[in-house]
């Protein structure tokens, strides 16, 4: 993991039996890294008890998370970063989650991941918070589906 690198390393979207269901990664890693950083990540994680705070030190990073439902939204931050802008950061992720799908769960997330990485897509930017208004978010994902409604009409009439 690029320690010169500033903002958020990675996301991931983890569910309480240890799957990732979105993992975004904003730094360059093989895959044998990203494999260890994920099987560590979930550990710490997932069997830390719920009355413990949301934060830990990783190698030179902390991993900032929090618990909805049955999913855990955790991003690695430098040891520099603040954790409560974070923690606000996942927050506003989930947010736009919810009034996208409508009270997101697991499922809509697993059957509409593209969907979801689209969403994230928005939000975040190379790592940075891009966004921080849910209503044009959802409004450019709004124009974004009828573009591809328009162009995937426009394809059955040209056949």
């Amino acid at each position: 993991i690029n320690a010169e690198y500033m903002g958020i390393q990675f996301v991931l979207l983890i569910s309480r039996q240890g799957k990732v269901r979105l993992a975004k990664w904003y730094t360059p890693l093989n895959q044998k890294e990203r494999s260890k950083a994920v099987r560590d990540v979930c550990a710490m994680v997932i069997g830390r008890p719920s009355k413990l705070c949301n934060f830990l030190e990783w190698k030179d990073f902390k991993i900032v998370w929090k618990r909805y439902a049955s999913l855990y939204f955790v991003t690695c931050i430098e040891k520099t970063d603040n954790e409560l802008i974070h923690l606000e950061i996942i927050h506003h992720f989930v947010e736009v989650l919810d009034r996208y799908f409508g009270n997101v769960c697991e499922l809509d997330l697993i059957f509409n991941f593209h969907k979801a990485y689209y969403i994230l897509d928005e939000v975040l930017l190379n790592g940075e918070l891009q966004e921080t208004s849910k209503k044009a978010i959802l409004r450019i994902i709004s124009s974004q589906e009828s573009l591809l409604e328009s162009s995937a009409g426009g394809a059955d009439k040209l056949e």
